[in-house]
């Protein structure tokens, strides 16, 4: 190995193919993991760059977000979204794929147009559609007068149109053209999730048996479990062929209920996940989500209704910091939760050399402490700064 690589010995290091190493030594050249070497064996010659007392963990991958820090990924300004990007590198997200709300496709292919540059730059892993190919009866914050039936022909043709940088795509499959919409998604190499659905058990089968392999936020924005009428809840939690997003940020889902999802579905079919949108990071205060007006009370973001009150749940607050100290705080081991806030979706979603510290890997890494709390971020072998009026800290990402 070469004697100008960096050298960081870990006082745990977590990696996928070996659990927890104790004293390990990360070897990094170019941006890259070239080695791990035994804090036993390390060579004498080689100096060890850095020493990091805490736990070294894969960098964080998002795959359904909004956008943070006050800007959106739903812009036509490919420097607002670079600003939202950099809000969640800063809090630990070293991969993300940018999700779009639903909006006319005509401003759904002007969006795109502005991120396609910005995936082929590698600023994001891809582009997640979230509408709007949803259903009506279970929108949640999306607006009901655009949404649309998946329309193969208009599904492929909106994600041609995007060159490569559309990766994922939520719709809800009983809807007339859908399953016929995820076999060609699927066909494509395209990731199918199913969400804001008002499917059946039956209708979730199929859609999983047509090439589905990803549920967006499980419970929100679909029926909830009934003893005589299940839904497709624990269709989609039982079958192997699914990963399940889940948001840990104790408001849009209760602990209990992520317990018994990651009891279900184990840490290598769950995928923590933000749905963060503009105001994530952000004081409390009004927002848009798409075209619709979002009210943040408390950290939580909510639809205001035509009458001024609150409405539908409108994506979240959260960081993947905020996540990974949560779960810890829940009890998880924080092995358990590197594996769903990093492993686990660069695994489902195909995304090489990250969500896990391997050589021939991204240098992609976070630092915690023994509760879970983001200390330091490393992307692609540089340390993240901050910027000079936020400390990296979960608690930017602050939930209720």
């Amino acid at each position: 190995m070469s004697e100008h690589a960096t050298r960081i010995r870990c006082r745990q290091l977590v990696t996928a193919a070996h659990g927890v190493l104790d004293g390990a030594v990360l070897v990094i050249a170019d941006g890259e993991v070239i080695g791990i070497e035994s804090a036993d064996s390390h060579p004498a010659t080689f100096r060890v760059t850095e020493e990091i007392d805490g736990w070294v963990v894969p960098g964080f991958v998002d795959t359904h977000g909004h956008g943070g820090g006050g800007a959106t990924y739903a812009t036509t300004d490919p420097d607002e979204a670079r600003r939202a990007r950099q809000f969640h590198r800063e809090h630990g997200t070293t991969t993300a794929i940018a999700s779009l709300v639903t909006a006319e496709l005509d401003m759904l292919a002007a969006q795109i147009a502005v991120l396609q540059p910005l995936v082929e730059a590698g600023e994001f892993a891809g582009i997640h559609l979230e509408g709007p190919f949803l259903s009506a009866r279970r929108k949640g914050a999306h607006d009901p007068d655009l949404l649309r039936d998946p329309e193969p022909a208009v599904v492929m043709g909106l994600v041609e149109r995007s060159q490569g940088a559309v990766t994922m795509v939520t719709l809800a499959p009983e809807l007339p053209g859908g399953l016929a919409s995820v076999r060609d998604l699927a066909d494509a190499g395209i990731v199918v999730a199913i969400g804001h659905t008002d499917a059946d058990d039956a209708t979730a089968a199929a859609a999983l048996d047509a090439g589905a392999t990803v549920v967006t936020h499980l419970f929100n924005a679909m029926p909830s479990i009934h003893h005589r009428e299940p839904g497709p809840i624990p269709r989609l939690l039982a079958d192997d062929r699914c990963e399940i997003e889940l948001i840990a940020d104790g408001f849009h889902l209760h602990p209990q209920v992520i317990e018994l999802a990651v009891a279900a579905a184990g840490v290598d079919r769950v995928a923590l996940v933000t749905d963060a949108m503009a105001a994530a990071g952000m004081p409390d205060g009004d927002f848009a989500l798409g075209e619709l007006r979002v009210a943040v009370r408390g950290g939580q973001a909510r639809l205001v209704t035509p009458g001024g009150t609150p409405g539908s749940i409108a994506g979240s607050t959260l960081t993947m910091a905020a996540a990974f100290e949560r779960m810890v705080g829940w009890g998880y081991s924080i092995e358990q939760v590197a594996a769903m806030a990093a492993t686990t979706p660069a695994r489902w979603h195909g995304l090489d050399a990250v969500g896990e510290l391997a050589p021939g890997c991204r240098a992609d890494l976070c630092v915690v402490d023994d509760h879970g709390q983001l200390l330091r971020v490393m992307q692609g072998g540089s340390w993240v700064v901050p910027r000079a009026d936020e400390e990296v800290s979960s608690h930017a990402g602050r939930t209720t």
